[in-house]
């Protein structure tokens, strides 16, 4: 026997866990358990008590930042089933249920947008295809979830630290020295201690007005609400006249938006028949540049690539108008629309200014072609270099000052050592097609794809001294620019993507499809590339 007040592990256990063996796991009765399996569950018991509610607080509490519709943003989760976007003083906050318990509060910071009016048509056309936006904001909460569970493990292990290290004998002396009126007398404490330091005395001012939501039709019922945005709620306490126009203009420029790019997505299976069908031993590229911040036009890209058999993306850059990290979402509504092509390229234009662009890319998973060579699908070899009047020029960054001169020469050098070796370059990809010149020139390539001009130049054959072709090619702006402006509710001016066809890691055909400013495609020839000089015909199927 063991004196009074000493407990064994088998005591200790037992006297906890008798209860709950006897009556609610009869199933173990008979079987043998491993020594002080229930010291292992309370202790475990205890780690959870304190793991998971540490993890809730600090989930609810938290907060991460991040860029959300061209904002700084901070994002926080919530209980109470809608994503709630605070727009500011001037604003209507809006909310939009999630269908499920958790939901998020985005509070929006700083931006560019000069003018009330340009951003709220900022808005209206990010929220026309909001894929990406909603992606980062699920993949942010989930990061802030898995940190705060981790937080709460941690935490928790306090409580089976203090069981292990008070010890048995403690804890009976514990339990014995505890008595109604003492644990009365603790409740008191406790209860009183929170009341001064809550001090609910002095917050005897009411809220000048509660939050009141109504549904955004209810807000503005002369305007015709797309299906989709019927959900959306506003806080009705904060409409006034001139908000109120700033809404409708907004929902007037979502729904254009709307309406033009998914007709456009929903048109394209109609130019099919008419775009070159690739052999079985040929696969195709879709060429994109100059999209500046046209995320509309993404679905559409992808549409018409899906229906030439594209495998494989080629950026050729000026994803955005200033390369500023509040055009992130240009780049994630890209990721977004090719999220399941594995081969995906790109460098940065003379607009994408900075480090940003080319780094949010790579974080996105495209290739970022910084000046060496890549092996690209079927045996393709890649070459190419971010324009030189941005920062990313890989291996050549920290020459800021680097020239078109420059950079054609390194290019160009960099192709005919490998040509010599007999590891052909099959494209060079530069945002400004003089930046591949040189190279061609010396017969070096087999192809230069740009953009920068927003109009479609080529493809051009060109003999180099060493008795060898190539081509080059200049696409038109994908987003539609007029100049480095894309946004809008519909294109500023034809908008251009490009099918490439390689065959053995050659290319050996270009088609161009355009989108013309009405809504209309125009599909071009498909031409040959030979290297006899370029030949072009018409699709069929």
């Amino acid at each position: 026997m063991s004196p009074r007040g000493d407990t064994s592990s088998a005591n200790f256990s037992s006297r906890a866990f008798r209860p709950l063996y006897a009556r609610g796991m009869p199933y173990l009765r008979g079987r043998a358990w491993p020594a002080g399996w229930r010291t292992t569950l309370l202790l475990v018991v205890a780690w959870a008590l304190v793991a998971v509610p540490t993890g809730v607080a600090v989930f609810l509490n938290t907060s991460r930042a991040t860029v959300v519709a061209g904002h700084d943003a901070t994002v926080r989760a919530s209980l109470d089933s809608f994503v709630t976007v605070d727009l500011g003083p001037y604003l209507p906050n809006v909310r939009y249920p999630t269908g499920s318990p958790v939901g998020a509060r985005i509070d929006l910071g700083k931006t560019t947008a000069d003018s009330y009016m340009a951003l709220i048509q900022r808005y209206a056309f990010i929220a026309s295809r909001p894929e990406a936006q909603i992606s980062k904001v699920r993949s942010t909460l989930l990061d802030l979830a898995l940190d705060s569970a981790a937080d709460g493990a941690v935490v928790g292990l306090l409580a089976p630290a203090v069981i292990i290290l008070v010890g048995r004998r403690r804890w009976a002396e514990v339990r014995r020295a505890v008595t109604l009126r003492r644990a009365a007398g603790l409740l008191v404490v406790v209860l009183v201690a929170g009341v001064l330091v809550a001090r609910p005395w002095e917050r005897d001012d009411a809220p000048v007005e509660q939050d009141t939501w109504e549904p955004i039709a209810g807000t503005i019922p002369d305007v015709r609400i797309p299906a989709s945005a019927r959900p959306l709620q506003s806080e009705s306490g904060l409409i006034t006249r001139g908000t109120r126009r700033l809404v409708e203009s907004a929902v007037d420029s979502y729904r254009r938006s709307l309406s033009f790019y998914r007709a456009l997505v929903a048109q394209a299976p109609s130019i099919g028949p008419r775009l070159h069908r690739p052999a079985a031993d040929e696969v195709v590229g879709l060429l994109v540049s100059d999209r500046h911040d046209n995320i509309g036009m993404d679905a559409v890209a992808r549409a018409v690539g899906d229906q030439g058999g594209a495998t494989f993306l080629v950026d050729a850059g000026d994803d955005t108008s200033t390369g500023g990290s509040w055009e992130a979402f240009s780049l994630e509504s890209l990721d977004d629309a090719f999220d399941d092509v594995d081969d995906r390229y790109a460098i940065a234009g003379n607009h994408d200014n900075g480090d940003f662009v080319t780094e949010q890319a790579r974080k996105l998973g495209f290739t970022t072609l910084d000046g060496r060579v890549v092996d690209g699908p079927d045996g393709l070899r890649l070459l190419g270099v971010s324009d030189p009047r941005s920062s990313g020029l890989g291996t050549w960054r920290d020459e800021r000052g680097i020239s078109f001169a420059d950079q054609a020469h390194r290019l160009a050098d960099l192709a005919c050592r490998r040509d010599a070796d007999g590891d052909r370059i099959g494209t060079l990809v530069v945002h400004d097609a003089d930046s591949g010149r040189e190279a061609l020139d010396r017969g070096c390539v087999d192809l230069v794809l740009a953009g920068h001009l927003h109009e479609q130049v080529g493809p051009t054959a060109t003999t180099g001294t060493n008795g060898k072709v190539g081509y080059t090619y200049t696409n038109g702006t994908t987003g539609g620019a007029a100049y480095a402006v894309a946004i809008g509710s519909k294109l500023r001016r034809d908008a251009e993507v490009t099918l490439v066809t390689y065959h053995a890691g050659v290319p050996v055909g270009l088609q161009p499809v355009t989108v013309q400013t009405l809504g209309d495609f125009v599909v071009g020839p498909y031409t040959r590339l030979s290297p006899t000089g370029p030949s072009t015909e018409t699709a069929s199927r």
